[in-house]
């Protein structure tokens, strides 16, 4: 196999299940998270066999700062041996969704993969991350400090690699959703500014192969998964219903839905328990607000309405980015917010990836936790992966 890469910061395998889609073969991945990892290792280490896997690291979740300590030799004797790392460090703390924390622990992660980088010196890097990543921080005087992305650009050119990056709207290359990405592309030898020129070129040729559009809405992600399609006693869940599917009505659901060993109901379509008064002040909304706005206590004078901010989707358009919050939205024409796996559509999860842990996670333990909603939300819609996957290909072997 000749395109082989290591996922770092993998999460639940988003990016590396493009790069597998794309036709390359994993070495390892580093994720913290136990839950997160499981999902991972179910889909792409168990079922696909995606990974050929090191023998001196365990088959498990790993904190990148023990590795970089328990395992410093054996990544220096993969110095200049690996074609492509690939990842991004957690990005709640510079994310504009977000609450936007200077000094979130997560943030210094950035410097783990800068130490990664220096000792494996890949051939090429790949990296992700949130629009705000390229937003300075505003100390007490209202100055802004200078932007972690403009420092780890000069981190990464200090160690030799020729760099270029882009904010990219996903929405661009299929994903149904205004998803704004700071995508940036390391290479010690070529200029990468060819990739992303291969990258834009490709989109319609991509998207003709597979039958899809490159504009794809909401309605189009998840209209076969309505509540009013029927449910049944969720299968991983005592005390909650999951939904049922309905035919297929776009392309995009079509493919999503292939490769189902079976059909008889989607992974991870969990419908939340709403009480009475707020499934009724969800109907008000819908009949009453803007659809596609986002509402607060600022900016809406409905009864009842205490939430920190909700946006009522709009069917026939993709949806703002989708977060790790999933009170965030409100279904275009039912009165709950989205399930899991309906979240994991418009991040373009086909649904034979399934999703490990438990659903949801609250108050201090949201700093720890990586439930369903959270894993998805944070992810690198593979998809798109897939579409970087491919140009990387091209960029560097010429295919």
């Amino acid at each position: 196999m000749k395109y082989k890469y290591v996922d770092i910061f993998t999460g639940c395998g988003g990016l590396s299940l493009g790069f597998y889609n794309a036709g390359w073969k994993g070495l390892f991945a580093i994720e913290k998270n136990a839950d997160a990892f499981k999902t991972l290792e179910y889909n792409l280490i168990t079922k696909k066999q995606h990974f050929v896997w090191v023998d001196w690291l365990e088959k498990r979740n790993h904190d990148i700062n023990k590795v970089l300590i328990d395992k410093e030799q054996e990544l220096k004797d993969l110095s200049e041996k690996i074609l492509l790392v690939v990842g991004g460090p957690p990005c709640q703390g510079f994310s504009m969704a977000g609450q936007r924390k200077k000094n979130d622990i997560r943030n210094k992660l950035v410097n783990s993969y800068i130490k990664f980088v220096k000792i494996v010196k890949p051939k090429y890097l790949f990296f992700e991350n949130v629009y705000g990543f390229t937003i300075g921080f505003t100390d007490k005087n209202n100055e802004k400090s200078k932007p972690t992305s403009a420092c780890i650009v000069e981190q990464l050119k200090s160690i030799g690699y020729n760099i270029d990056y882009e904010i990219l709207d996903l929405s661009e290359y299929g994903i149904p959703q205004k998803r704004k990405r700071f995508i940036l592309l390391g290479s010690l030898e070529n200029d990468p500014k060819q990739f992303f020129q291969i990258l834009k070129n490709q989109r319609q040729d991509f998207f003709e192969k597979k039958g899809l559009s490159c504009n794809a809405s909401v309605k189009d992600a998840i209209g076969d998964l309505l509540y009013e399609n029927g449910q049944i006693p969720c299968p991983d869940s005592n005390g909650f219903f999951s939904g049922l599917y309905k035919p297929a009505l776009s392309k995009y659901q079509k493919y999503m839905r292939s490769g189902l060993e079976q059909e008889n109901y989607p992974d991870s379509h969990r419908f939340a328990k709403h009480r009475y008064e707020t499934i009724k002040l969800f109907e008000t909304m819908q009949q009453e607000c803007e659809h596609g706005k986002r509402l607060s206590t600022k900016n809406t004078n409905l009864k009842g309405f205490k939430r920190r901010g909700i946006t009522i989707l709009l069917a026939d358009k993709p949806c703002n980015t989708i977060t790790s919050h999933p009170d965030d939205y409100l279904h275009y024409s039912e009165p709950r917010i989205l399930t899991v796996r309906e979240c994991a559509r418009v991040q373009s999860f086909p649904d034979w990836y399934e999703f490990k842990g438990k659903y949801t996670t609250g108050g201090a333990l949201r700093k720890y936790d990586v439930p369903r909603y959270t894993q998805v939300g944070n992810a690198i819609p593979p998809l798109f992966a897939e579409q970087v996957g491919l140009a990387l290909r091209k960029f560097i072997g010429g295919d």
